[in-house]
């Protein structure tokens, strides 16, 4: 892309995540469930199950995770770190689409297993991140090995997404963008501070997918890892140190305004 479309675009899209980047977001989005909590521990398990579940309709999203924090007792951090097997078993029945109750189960066990060890889920995505890293691929597959690292239902991988098989892992990134931006907006928590802004990637959905390559920011038809990554370098020459606050931008055209291939 010529400079001159660059910083055509880069105007345009700021413009953009300005208008989407505050608290009205938030009501409507599956943000808005780690949003009801003050404690980092908290705050990112609710994250990581609304994140997890975050696919299809976004009232039911929401219903559906406000519900898991609901069989939590509204403690997230205390419940997943004391929960007897018998307590675990009240998630039997949850359903979200394909997530169900085997997958929300083995959820809470693994991080269970997962705080007895670390204080914060921070640890393991900081820890598989090398210093020449250009993105957080490594971090994303440091975690799901981590998280994978007991017994469990094969059937429940597909949950955790894994971008050396190219998955997009929306999201995963989508998580990521709430745990480590900080811009004072209001929205997004930034309580992650050992994982650099610079190293997101976009969650590629339908939506910013089909906004990006409107745009001319995404070549190919796949909202695959190779996409994220080509679409998250374009950003990157929009604004190097933040370059997901775009994130914003490319949903709120594509979900609020209509603006598509």
């Amino acid at each position: 892309m010529k400079r001159a479309d660059l910083l055509l675009l880069k105007e345009f899209l700021d413009e953009k995540h300005l208008l989407y980047n505050n608290k009205k977001f938030i009501e409507t989005d599956p943000i808005s469930i780690p949003h009801l909590f003050t404690k980092k521990q908290d705050i990112e398990i609710a994250a990581f199950f609304a994140a997890t579940i975050a696919w299809g309709n976004r009232q039911s999203i929401i219903k559906n995770a406000n519900k898991l924090m609901q069989l939590m007792d509204f403690a997230p951090h205390d419940f997943v770190t004391a929960a007897t097997p018998k307590e675990i078993k009240r998630f039997d029945g949850f359903v979200h689409r394909t997530f169900n109750g085997t997958d929300c189960m083995f959820f809470i066990q693994s991080l269970q297993h997962i705080y007895k060890k670390h204080n914060s889920l921070e640890t393991l995505f900081t820890k598989g991140i090398q210093p020449e890293d250009k993105n957080i691929k490594n971090g994303l597959v440091s975690f799901r090995n981590e998280f994978f690292a007991i017994k469990h239902s094969a059937r429940t991988q597909k949950h955790v997404s894994n971008p050396l098989k190219n998955s997009g892992a929306k999201r995963l990134c989508m998580f990521l963008r709430w745990m480590v931006r900080n811009d004072n907006a209001g929205v997004d928590f930034g309580i992650w501070k050992n994982i650099s802004p610079a190293l997101l990637c976009l969650p590629l959905d339908l939506h910013t997918g089909n906004v990006s390559r409107k745009l001319g920011l995404l070549t190919g038809k796949q909202n695959n890892w190779q996409a994220v990554e080509e679409v998250t370098a374009l950003l990157k020459q929009l604004d190097a140190k933040d370059p997901i606050k775009y994130d914003f931008a490319l949903f709120g055209l594509g979900v609020f305004e209509g603006f598509k291939e």
